[in-house]
């Protein structure tokens, strides 16, 4: 008979050693994926994703789909789900992902440099109404975004878009999102260079391409040689800056690194000019250290910007040229000030070609596949067979003879898209929102409308340059930090002690080169009913108290609480 083990004396108690895994970094060799986005990602690549919603889930429905496929591989190709009707904001972050989908999806259309020919423009009308209720806001991104897709119908929807070279290829993912570039590239008679050649080449060599299908998260490119800088550059993960070199000539200045949503960073300049023709290898240089020492561990740090910030702007200009591109890249100097306060390109302006471009402001971005098309009709009536998308959800008609331009504006008007809008019109953005994203708390394109109506009613007499910018959400996809006045959407409790819809308040963010985030007043909060009131009061003050010359957001700063509240 076998002798029975005796139970082993207690053990001292040891303490448990901690072993840091690194970042998921790569480049460090730690290729173990760290969390469930990166083992999907590992598993199959989400490009491949296609071929199963072509051949399985657009003929066996949505309850086919694979859950890595529908909230992470999808979006590789330009869907997300959509909030199910009737969840209000309170449940967002308490309710499990399966709960909050509804059996429809929003679908991103990319327009790289926000470039649309008038046939291009009138397949997206049509695809919205016939495939979406109508529905196709323009992305303070430049994109179109549907709502209302059923998985039986994206197909058919990829063969209309893609006939008129259109796509949704990465338009969504830990992928190169869109390129986003000046709508007024080749015909602005200021412009310093056209990137519109760069931007064609990364669109061919690298999206779709599985070189750079697995980021650590998105990756967000912006383009511009326009002197008003005119992309939002200093919030992209990469921006190429139109600037003169004084030996070289014209050329770009490279930003990388910033980004906004919960930990927001302005990007920082690597004092290098780069010209035109070397722009997309620089391009795939600095996302290819993004793809190879990016950290991977926490989703919440996987933005190029905490690299940026980790590593500062020199050590990651070295990587650039000693491992990427095996060169020096040229110093050089610093985008000029801007001369406008006014970066949409809204109104009347003449073309480098002695034509015309007419700017014109959709209310925050909401329009509909019928007046898409209307727009592509009266673009064609008018001589255009171009149009553009802005990255502050406004849209832009080139090529018009003078003798056409009061007609043209005078049909816009008509469409309630007017190339003449107030201050509150023209610099007014919101997200998505509560209405269809899953992320969102409160509603923002209505109460975005709303606020509109009132502060034009309200203020008459308001001309100065001003941006409101509405966030259903932290994430920040409507810009609320770099806004004059951001709205971010939560629950707040109003006078009667019951949680409502509200907004935390940010004023005096800015854009430009003297960029810089929006101030929070201690404890000011607002209801959506309460809005109007709040905006109207604050920009009253401004008004009373502005010297000469003095912008919302150098007031905001100096101005004391009492006048913010």
């Amino acid at each position: 008979m076998a002798a029975t083990p005796q139970k082993p004396a207690a053990a001292t108690p040891r303490r448990k050693v901690s072993r840091h895994r690194g970042e998921g970094q790569w480049a460090a060799g730690h290729f173990t994926p760290l969390n469930g986005n990166e083992q999907f990602k590992k598993d199959d690549d989400g490009l491949n994703v296609r071929t199963r919603i072509e051949t399985i889930y657009s003929k066996r429905g949505f309850d086919s789909i694979d859950p890595n496929d529908l909230r992470g591989r999808m979006r590789w190709w330009g869907l997300y789900t959509q909030r199910k009707p009737g969840i209000d904001g309170g449940k967002t972050a308490i309710l499990e992902p399966e709960e909050l989908d509804d059996k429809y999806f929003m679908l991103r259309v990319r327009i790289d440099g926000g470039r649309l020919t008038t046939q291009q423009l009138r397949v997206i009308g049509e695809i919205s109404q016939e495939f979406a209720r109508g529905t196709a806001d323009i992305t303070d991104r430049q994109n179109v975004q549907y709502h209302w897709i059923r998985i039986e119908d994206v197909p058919e929807i990829w063969n209309r878009l893609e006939a008129v070279g259109l796509s949704t290829t990465e338009a969504c993912g830990d992928t190169p999102r869109v390129v986003i570039g000046s709508p007024v590239a080749g015909i602005a008679e200021d412009e310093i260079i056209d990137g519109s050649s760069a931007i064609d080449e990364i669109h061919s060599r690298y999206i779709g391409s599985k070189e750079f299908s697995n980021l650590p998260r998105k990756f967000k490119t912006a383009i511009s040689g326009s002197p008003l800088l005119d992309v939002a550059h200093e919030i992209n993960d990469i921006a190429f800056v139109g600037v003169n070199h004084p030996e070289h000539g014209p050329g770009f200045d490279l930003w990388v690194g910033g980004g906004l949503s919960t930990n927001p960073k302005i990007g920082v300049r690597l004092g290098a000019w780069v010209p035109l023709d070397e722009v997309p290898d620089v391009w795939a240089g600095v996302i290819g250290i993004f793809r190879d020492y990016g950290y991977r561990r926490l989703r919440t740090r996987a933005r190029l910007k905490f690299l940026v910030a980790d590593w500062g702007p020199e050590k990651f200009r070295q990587i650039l040229q000693d491992e990427y591109l095996g060169r020096e890249l040229v110093d050089g100097p610093a985008p000029a000030q801007p001369l406008q306060r006014w970066r949409d390109h809204v109104g009347v302006h003449r073309q480098n070609d002695g034509r015309f471009y007419v700017g014109f402001a959709p209310r925050v971005g909401r329009v509909d596949g019928t007046t898409l098309t209307k727009i592509a009709e009266l673009a064609e009536a008018h001589g255009s067979g171009r149009v553009r998308t802005t990255v502050e959800q406004k849209m832009i008609i080139l090529d018009v003879e003078e003798a056409q331009v009061d007609s043209l504006v005078e049909s816009l008007e008509a469409l309630d898209l007017t190339a003449r809008p107030s201050s509150f019109r023209r610099g007014t953005m919101a997200c998505t929102g509560i209405e269809y994203c899953k992320l969102a708390i409160v509603e923002t394109k209505a109460r975005g409308s709303q606020l509109i109506d009132e502060l034009e009613r309200r203020i008459p007499d308001f001309d100065e340059p001003l941006t409101i910018n509405i966030n259903g959400c932290p994430n920040a996809c409507a810009r609320i930090q770099v806004a004059d006045i951001g709205l971010k959407g939560q629950l707040v409790v109003n006078d009667r002690g019951e949680q409502v819809e509200g907004y935390q308040v940010h004023l005096g963010g800015a854009l430009g080169l003297e960029a810089g985030f929006g101030r929070k007043v201690r404890g000011l909060k607002v209801t959506s009913d309460e809005l109007p009131d709040y905006v109207e009061r604050v920009l009253k003050r401004f008004q009373e108290e502005r010297e000469e010359g003095e912008r919302f957001a150098t007031w905001a700063a100096r101005a004391s609480e009492e006048a913010l509240s």
